[in-house]
């Protein structure tokens, strides 16, 4: 149990480090909106990744396939994000400089449903992140030997890294917000929904190149037993 924790940690830092929209939203809502609205942008986020282990989990052979056969799921997921992107690009506007700037005011309670949907949503839409479940279930899951305490255990120490490792990506952020003006939100905006366009293209490359995609798969699924190794050894040699 303690090499899957081992193996486990590393893996929820990565998945926080994931350059994609999820990533340039978050810090975008820390600094602009505070962290209260980030944590739950995030918590969305998490829990559509939870839905995602969850398919993934209990139909990992037969999804797999269906990547592989429809790589139009890609280029579906990749259409949304540009279609998002490009829409919130075009809707920013310049705003002159206001001491009751709505940007800066507090959250309200009635706006968590409306942050926690979007990060659900964002994340939802974006089919690579099911096929990064996918690759950590088909990497890690032999190993176990697909026995469920193990896997719950191991999935949800990556959660819980990714989310802990997320509360400081987004402390860090919120210091930021001293130096927003308007104009750098302005700009700090249209900047994020371009990235987001630019995620969009990626997800539309992998569905009209899925070869390329495959031997991606295969190289990420030969370094993660190296880092399950590893962990192994790292538990062995420091018993509990």
């Amino acid at each position: 149990m303690i090499q899957d924790i081992f193996a486990a940690i590393p893996m929820g830092i990565v998945l926080a480090f994931l350059f994609g929209p999820v990533f340039f939203v978050l810090l975008e809502t820390a600094a602009i909106k505070g962290v209260r609205a980030a944590i739950i942008f995030d918590i969305g986020v998490i829990l559509a990744d939870i839905a995602f282990l969850l398919i993934a989990y209990f139909s990992t052979n037969k999804l797999l396939k269906s990547i592989k056969d429809e790589p139009g799921l890609f280029i579906f997921g990749g259409s949304i994000l540009i279609t998002y992107g490009v829409i919130t690009f075009l809707k920013q506007k310049k705003r002159i400089p206001h001491q009751e700037d709505k940007e800066f005011q507090k959250v309200k309670k009635g706006d968590w449903l409306g942050y926690f949907t979007k990060g659900f949503l964002l994340n939802f839409v974006n089919i690579g992140v099911l096929g990064f479940w996918l690759g950590l279930i088909i990497a890690f899951g032999p190993s176990m030997d697909m026995e469920p305490s193990r896997l719950f255990t191991f999935f949800t120490v990556i959660l819980i890294t990714y989310f802990l490792v997320d509360i400081l990506k987004i402390i860090l952020a919120k210091k930021l917000n001293h130096k927003l003006t308007p104009n750098i939100i302005y700009k700090l905006k249209r900047v994020v929904s371009l990235l987001i366009a630019m995620c969009g293209l990626v997800l539309i490359a992998r569905g009209i190149f899925p070869s390329r995609v495959e031997k991606m798969q295969q190289k990420v699924e030969n370094v993660m037993p190296e880092v399950s190794q590893f962990a192994d050894l790292k538990s062995k040699s420091n018993p509990s």
